[in-house]
């Protein structure tokens, strides 16, 4: 008689979102393996409770405490939390072993830090979470002896060509290269981006995401806040991360070795894989998703970024070498101008120039503590 295989038990900050919904599908694929113990969303009370009616998690909850309320009257058997400290709160409960969080901008850091201090695994798909607060969330993650496991897909690609090369110290890394789409405006120039419409920049060629993450896409400002995080994660200096494009998004990021040796990761594009992964390493379990097919797809392409057209990519380089808190104060503006372009009151081109000014009047403090990087995320937020 076999020994039944303990669960992993799950908390998902932000499941209603894409990557919510994707590690919801993982589980689903493998109910003898995970257990959703707590689900958290911000304010899509009747998405939520779809899901907690399916998975029956102990705990729920609610970034928005009038919808928080809703669902309190509308479920039974489980414990609804609400606000930012109820969300958060779910991550440091006794029955998590792993915590997946997948909210958008600062709001992920409260829940990250929550994990980390409970000395659980991270699966963080927040990439902000280590732009605005990158040193503070290692220090956390070793001094509590936690775990940090990547889902971002260039991210998780690149720990697992660190991983079969046995470079777990990363001494022996020559540079980290991340991949980019492109999004939907590869080749474009500027006088060909001046009217874009949000639902055009909405159109990812490749991949299916919130809206937030591909407007970044579009912009080229995803891939530099990729930069950033991949920075943290890996301890490699910002000289030794380059960005190429590569449109067909087979190539998820590439490691280059002191010896030459170069190891990429490729797969069809699907984020269920580095979800799944960050789940079971350091174990790899199937998943239901096509084969890679080289010979149908014929041809891998890759260009440089252009940097004049896009230059959200650069802005990012900026913030990371100057530091302190001007990565937490270009990730604050990013959001509010793409939220900005989304409403209908700036151009797609005037982006990047909501985000430099901000950087411009931002008044910098090295070495920042929490509080500071919280504040400043409150001095770019207000109203000019």
């Amino acid at each position: 008689m076999t020994d039944k295989v303990k669960k992993t038990k799950i908390a998902i900050i932000g499941s209603t979102g894409s990557i919510g919904l994707s590690a919801l599908d993982v589980v689903r694929e493998h109910k003898s393996r995970f257990e959703i113990v707590a689900l958290a969303a911000d304010s899509n009370f009747e998405k939520l409770k779809q899901q907690i009616d399916e998975f029956k998690p102990c705990f729920a909850a609610l970034n928005d405490e009038t919808a928080a309320i809703k669902l309190k009257n509308s479920v039974s058997g489980v414990e609804i939390r609400a606000g930012k400290d109820g969300v958060a709160s779910l991550c440091e409960l006794d029955d998590v072993d792993i915590a997946l969080v997948s909210v958008v901008g600062i709001a992920g850091l409260e829940p990250a830090l929550k994990t980390l201090r409970s000395g659980k695994r991270l699966a963080l798909a927040t990439k902000e979470v280590l732009v605005a607060a990158g040193q503070l969330i290692i220090d956390e993650a070793k001094k509590y002896n936690a775990e940090i496991l990547p889902v971002d897909s260039e991210h998780c690609a690149i720990f697992q060509c660190m991983q079969a090369a046995g470079a777990l110290k990363y001494k022996s890394v020559e540079r980290l290269i991340l991949t980019a789409s492109g999004g939907p405006f590869l080749g474009k120039k500027d006088d060909e981006l001046k009217n874009i419409l949000p639902e055009q920049a909405l159109a990812h060629p490749t991949w299916n995401m919130g809206s937030k993450i591909s407007i970044d896409s579009a912009t080229l400002m995803n891939k530099g806040l990729e930069v950033i995080e991949a920075r943290w994660l890996f301890d490699v200096p910002p000289e030794q991360i380059d960005v190429v494009v590569h449109p067909q998004s087979i190539v998820h990021s590439l490691v280059d070795f002191c010896d030459g040796a170069a190891i990429a990761q490729m797969s069809n594009p699907d984020m269920r894989m580095p979800i799944l992964y960050a789940f079971t390493f350091p174990e790899r379990v199937s998943l239901k998703i096509p084969p890679l097919d080289l010979a149908a797809i014929g041809k891998l392409t890759f260009f440089n970024p252009d940097r004049e057209v896009f230059p959200c990519l650069d802005l990012a380089y900026t913030a990371l070498d100057e530091g302190g808190i001007l990565p937490a104060v270009l990730n604050t503006a990013n959001e509010i101008a793409v939220q900005k372009f989304l409403d209908g009151e700036i151009g797609f081109l005037e982006i990047p120039s909501y985000i430099e000014k901000k950087m411009k009047k931002c008044d910098n403090i090295i070495n920042p503590t929490l509080e500071d990087i919280i504040s400043a995320d409150k001095w770019a937020r207000k109203k000019e």
